[in-house]
């Protein structure tokens, strides 16, 4: 996968087992923030090593919660979605792990997106993806200002179109952007269109068209209370997931389920909310970017084997 900082070959992370003392299991994912980072002393990979290792046997439920207040946000995502799982999350008596709906179709950086496109018109699934997500900020803009006008182009009516930068863009190519965009009513949203930093410059771009935020919620978590528009959730890194699936529960609005390109345990969660937020005020298609995970036991539903084939 190619996004506006290189491109991501892999993925690093833990995965976690919690017995109770009757046998109960609950699962959970650490991953590293970004998935190419290694493991290396200084980086995310080295912290969640450490901050795993601190964790002693045998911890009681209040040495849990403790834990999970001090932990690294991944790791607080696994301890806080390994204790829903024991207090009945996924159990038949609550209604099982929802499934996603049909989600976003995740279109490659540059030119291979228009032949992504019209292929999956001509021969993908049935009926068509409500909406498609194209990684931009990967080659010249002007470069990717024509290859928009292909995929308009070609892009049915009905259908949705969300542009990610990953934080790419300066202020000058955004408004460029916008102003090709502005009466565009295909357009969904810019998916962080400027680095997390700029903030001004985000809300400023957001008067002129719908701007969605994604790694400005990690650089700034209290913005997830304060901005009026889209916000990108990718559950397996913002921490524990608990008070996130109340929030969906409750029908919280404007927020939309992505993947962090999880294992199948993680992949639980990121489906489970991504149905809670479709039956929520604001429906909208998860982003899950089908097409781009491997086959295998790994990515399964049945933590089981995720556990065993990660062994």
């Amino acid at each position: 996968m190619v996004t506006a900082h290189g491109a991501l070959a892999q993925r690093r992370g833990w995965l976690l087992r919690l017995e109770a003392a009757d046998g109960r299991l609950g699962w959970g994912e650490a991953l590293a923030l970004q998935p190419d980072q290694g493991a290396t002393p200084g980086g995310l990979c080295g912290e969640l090593a450490a901050a795993i290792q601190a964790l002693p046997q045998g911890l009681s439920r209040p040495q849990i919660e403790t834990a999970i207040s001090a932990a690294p946000k991944s790791l607080a995502f696994a301890l806080g979605a390994a204790l829903a799982e024991l207090d009945g999350l996924g159990s038949l008596g609550r209604g099982g792990w929802l499934q996603a709906p049909a989600s976003a179709w995740l279109l490659p950086a540059g030119e291979r997106a228009v032949e992504e496109l019209e292929r999956v018109l001509a021969s993908g699934p049935s009926p068509p993806p409500p909406a498609y997500k194209w990684k931009v900020a990967a080659l010249p803009a002007r470069q990717e200002l024509d290859l928009l006008e292909l995929l308009l182009q070609r892009l049915p009516a009905g259908a949705l179109l969300r542009l990610d930068a990953n934080g790419g863009w300066d202020r000058a190519t955004a408004a460029a952007w916008a102003d090709r965009l502005a009466r565009e009513p295909r357009l969904e949203w810019l998916e962080q269109p400027l680095p997390p930093g700029d903030q001004e410059g985000l809300e400023a771009l957001a008067a002129r068209v719908p701007v969605a935020l994604d790694e400005s919620l990690r650089a700034s978590p209290a913005l997830a209370a304060s901005w009026p528009g889209w916000q990108v959730r990718r559950p397996p890194l913002d921490g524990d997931p608990r008070p996130l699936l109340a929030a969906f529960e409750a029908g919280h609005p404007h927020w939309m389920v992505s993947t962090a390109l999880e294992t199948g345990i993680g992949r639980r969660w990121v489906h489970h909310l991504a149905g809670l937020q479709a039956l929520g005020p604001t429906p909208t298609a998860p982003g899950l970017a089908p097409g781009w995970c491997p086959q295998g036991d790994l990515f399964s539903a049945d933590p089981q084997l995720v556990w065993q084939a990660a062994a």
